[in-house]
């Protein structure tokens, strides 16, 4: 008797949940939300399918999400296997062409499927590509001594347009074409998604990290910041080390037309979930525009 009640306070509160998220299902419907997958839950399978199944769930629910992942773990790890030594520039690996040959095998390659495989898994329909496909990303150097690691200068992202009308959840490795022919470059995870977002003009650009989001002077994390704040934060050396790339993302990607930019602690169970579809946001969200109101009736 006792677990039968346990049982059923735990459905009523699941049905309370489902209840009280149908503002947020609404003013998401048909939204683009580009999602940076990447850190300590790329290795971990029950992490992996728990990202898959809240990925599928946006898709069920009308939003259209596309994924963007890094991989350094795991080209790490093919480069020491073969022998390949790395060379460090200002604490940036320099990218020959036989680092840029593994870095394509493994994101185009493992990565990208094992996500693909991860999110099909769950039921849902997902498709992998590399910044090559469809010239979705054209780079030039970011650093000539930094070899092939990419900057984006052109974007045609009509091909992720395509796939989710279509009701398939792209899944994007941020490898690139050059400006040259046969060029590749490697592009910075979170780069590739916010050129991505931008590109797009997407409602919501998520990068899920391995931090809380961006902490004040009493290293507390700060939930919603403008763009000024952030800038200022940054002068004043409060956003610094590997915080200040993502920031700088998230700057770019509003600057190109992104609604909002989420910096989100994705250890934290269905982060995704809880930032779209909840009042209990997760991170840092950094916001220019007033929040996306759907108007009643509409699609």
């Amino acid at each position: 008797m006792k677990k039968q009640l346990a049982n059923m306070r735990d459905s009523i509160a699941t049905a309370r949940t489902l209840s009280e998220a149908l503002p947020y299902l609404q003013r998401y419907a048909g939204a683009v939300v580009v999602v940076k997958f990447g850190g300590n839950a790329m290795g971990d399978e029950e992490a992996m399918a728990e990202f898959a199944r809240d990925i599928v769930l946006m898709r069920q629910v009308g939003v259209n999400p596309v994924v963007v992942h890094g991989g350094g773990p795991m080209i790490n790890d093919l480069l020491g296997r073969l022998g390949i030594k790395s060379e460090f520039v200002r604490g940036k690996r320099v990218t020959d062409k036989a680092t840029v040959e593994v870095v394509e095998m493994v994101l185009s390659g493992l990565v990208n499927k094992r996500i693909v495989q991860a999110i099909n898994d769950q039921g849902g329909r997902a498709v992998g590509i590399s910044g090559k496909d469809d010239d979705l990303m054209v780079c030039v150097a970011d650093d000539p001594e930094l070899g092939f690691v990419g900057k984006p200068v052109e974007m045609n992202v009509q091909v992720l347009r395509d796939l989710y009308g279509a009701g398939i959840i792209p899944v994007v490795a941020p490898v690139a074409t050059g400006m040259e022919d046969n060029e590749t470059f490697n592009v910075n995870g979170d780069t590739a998604a916010g050129a991505i977002a931008g590109a797009l003009q997407a409602d919501r650009l998520i990068l899920l990290t391995d931090v809380a989001g961006v902490k004040d002077e009493t290293g507390a994390v700060v939930t919603q910041l403008s763009p000024e704040q952030v800038r200022d934060l940054t002068e004043r050396g409060v956003i610094a080390g590997g915080m200040i790339p993502k920031t700088e993302t998230a700057l770019a990607a509003l600057e190109a037309g992104v609604r909002a930019v989420v910096i989100l602690d994705g250890r934290i169970p269905n982060a995704c979930l809880l930032e779209l579809f909840t009042d209990h946001g997760a991170g840092s969200l950094i916001r220019s525009l007033p929040p996306r109101v759907k108007p009643r009736g509409a699609a």
